[in-house]
């Protein structure tokens, strides 16, 4: 059987750390991709030298070429200017646009089989314009940022009651931003509601310590944003397509009226498996969180806007 051929696009903080959690899950053999001579390069003969003591057979190799995205299985994107501190998500349109723009085309004309995970900010702008640009179906384009932020919620919901992180399970949907919306009722901690263990009000508190999150750690680390988490975050939805794993998570997918929205990415419950988002999930919110949603939903639609003037010049 052939091995299975995974790009990243981007070679930075995100990029490396996919690296070597791909290759320590031997999910396929990897290729990085980033328009900055030796850095792809460095980071994929660091990762090949530490293969015994990670016991992994993955072969990885760094490219300046966006030709050498050729046939692969999945492209994870996550090439474009990161935050900085005072910066919004949203800061980031114009000059990740052009980038996705580049990188969109290649990946039509090389891999057009390929399942495409958008990771580059703001998200659910960058993922709209990747499908319109790629002109892929919509199941094999999606955006990296409910695994993250439910990731995140589940974090902090741990933390607070001193449990387990990987035992808590968390919903967090909408836009990829300060409007994303935590939901109370679809949290859970070894299966036990969190209504039950937590009361609203601090939960409201950790919801906005979620939407704030990504922030926290741009002011933290001042020259960047956060890298680990978002990393992991995008591995999983890759692994949940290259095994065929029928995975529960959320994830930025297109909407085809589910919601009551068309056509926008938003991040939503999906099923991932072998022909990418397989089933969108419509879930039950309260009055107050169908308002957010919808307010998120808004949000959305200003880039997705701005992306479709874009691509009509």
């Amino acid at each position: 059987m052939a091995r299975k051929k995974i790009a990243l696009v981007g070679a930075g903080q995100i990029g490396g750390t996919m690296a070597l959690v791909l290759a320590q899950k031997q999910l396929g053999d990897v290729v990085l991709v980033d328009v900055v001579e030796g850095v792809p390069q460095g980071k994929a003969l660091d990762i090949m030298e530490g293969r015994l003591p990670l016991k992994t057979s993955a072969v990885l190799s760094g490219t300046n070429n966006y030709n050498d995205i050729a046939g692969s299985d999945v492209v994870i994107v996550t090439a474009g200017v990161p935050r900085k501190p005072g910066m919004t998500r949203d800061d980031l349109l114009e000059v990740n646009y052009g980038i996705i723009e580049k990188v969109g085309t290649a990946i039509k004309n090389t891999a057009p089989n390929a399942f495409v995970i958008v990771v580059t900010n703001p998200l659910d702008a960058m993922v709209y314009a990747m499908q319109k640009i790629t002109g892929f179906a919509s199941a094999k384009v999606v955006g990296m940022a409910g695994v993250l932020d439910s990731s995140r919620l589940a974090c902090f919901v741990a933390m607070e009651l001193g449990v387990a992180a990987e035992d808590v399970q968390a919903v967090v949907m909408g836009g990829h931003g300060p409007s994303m919306v935590s939901l109370y009722d679809f949290v859970s901690v070894g299966g036990i509601p969190l209504p039950q263990l937590m009361s609203k009000e601090v939960f409201d508190k950790l919801s906005k310590r979620t939407a704030d999150a990504g922030t926290e750690i741009v002011n933290l680390l001042k020259t960047g944003s956060a890298f680990y988490s978002p990393g992991v975050s995008a591995v999983k939805m890759a692994e949940a397509y290259l095994l065929d794993k029928k995975s529960v998570v959320t994830c930025a997918a297109q909407l085809a009226g589910q919601y009551g929205v068309k056509d926008l990415y938003c991040g939503v419950p999906v099923v991932i498996g072998e022909k990418g988002v397989e089933k969108i999930l419509e879930v039950k919110m309260t009055e107050e969180e169908k308002a957010a949603f919808a307010k998120s939903v808004t949000e959305v639609k200003v880039n997705a806007d701005w992306v479709d003037n874009k691509i009509k010049g």
